[in-house]
């Protein structure tokens, strides 16, 4: 007789990503990018979505304008979905809430009431010195508030990187779709590397079904001045080269890995990673 497992399955995880990035203005769209394909996973209405990127975009600028005094700092956004409702939190690790703000943005005390006005509930917490974390639901479809809140632990930020992490593997592809074009877009790369970047980072997402470790999806997004990189797992043993031969075309002697400059597998303590590489210029 087998021995049940404890591991829930991918359709008894939550609908939910995380996302931690460095707090620069131009990463409030890579943000409202990647809150675009979950709502895209989770079939969000035209109003619910047009709701959602202005709360994450007030809250989020309000992050980079006021948290970190013009040092660096991370921006943590974390979002989860039910039958009804999306909840998001954004989070800093700054100076935390202040009774007026030091910045010329005069829409900072509109920004909150907007926030508030377009959420079925809102929330801050902080204070001067220990950060600040704002808590929104966003209805899917005009519901009202249920009032569940159930934090996610997130790591602690390690670099100046975006780390994004998703419950269920079926989100993935138009969260990555998005974030990726976003970056690439940014990296002026050119018209037909984004494309190739999408293409692959789709036909990944569609390949990838199985083989992670703990069943969740983690994601790390390098920049720097010749192109984006990739970090995609931890997966089990094997299962990195696995997802390669998967980005083959028999059909038409081809395969997707020409698209990249570069996709190796990288043995890890925690498991193996897929690592993706997209240069401005092949």
């Amino acid at each position: 007789m087998g021995i049940a497992s404890n591991t829930p399955t991918n359709e008894e995880r939550p609908k939910r990503l995380q996302l931690v990035l460095p707090a620069r203005s131009e990463n409030v769209g890579v943000v409202r990018h990647a809150l675009a394909g979950l709502a895209e996973g989770i079939d969000i209405d035209e109003p619910g979505l047009a709701d959602l990127k202005t709360v994450v975009t007030e809250a989020c600028m309000n992050v980079v304008l006021h948290a970190y005094q013009g040092e660096p700092g991370p921006l943590t956004v974390e979002a989860e979905a039910d039958e009804s409702e999306l909840a998001i939190v954004v989070r800093d690790e700054g100076v935390g809430i202040r009774p007026q703000a030091d910045s010329g943005r005069d829409s900072l005390r509109l920004g909150l009431s907007l926030i508030a006005a377009l959420s079925s509930s809102f929330a801050i917490s902080g204070g001067v010195g220990r950060g600040t974390e704002v808590t929104m639901r966003i209805p899917l479809r005009g519901g009202g508030a249920n009032g569940k809140e159930d934090p996610v632990e997130i790591k602690p930020y390690a670099a100046a990187r975006t780390e994004l992490t998703v419950d269920r593997i079926e989100l993935l592809g138009p969260i990555l779709a998005r974030m990726v074009g976003a970056l690439a877009a940014r990296r002026d790369l050119s018209v037909d590397r984004i494309s190739d970047a999408v293409l692959v980072t789709d036909a990944l997402a569609s390949v990838a079904s199985g083989g992670f470790s703990d069943g969740r999806v983690r994601l790390e997004l390098n920049e720097d001045e010749v192109g984006i990189g990739l970090r995609l797992g931890p997966m089990e043993g094997g299962a990195g080269e696995r997802v390669r031969e998967k980005l083959k075309l028999p059909e038409v002697g081809d395969s997707f890995e020409r698209l990249a400059d570069e996709i190796a597998v990288e043995e890890a303590d925690e498991g193996e990673f897929l690592i993706i590489r997209f240069a401005s210029v092949r």
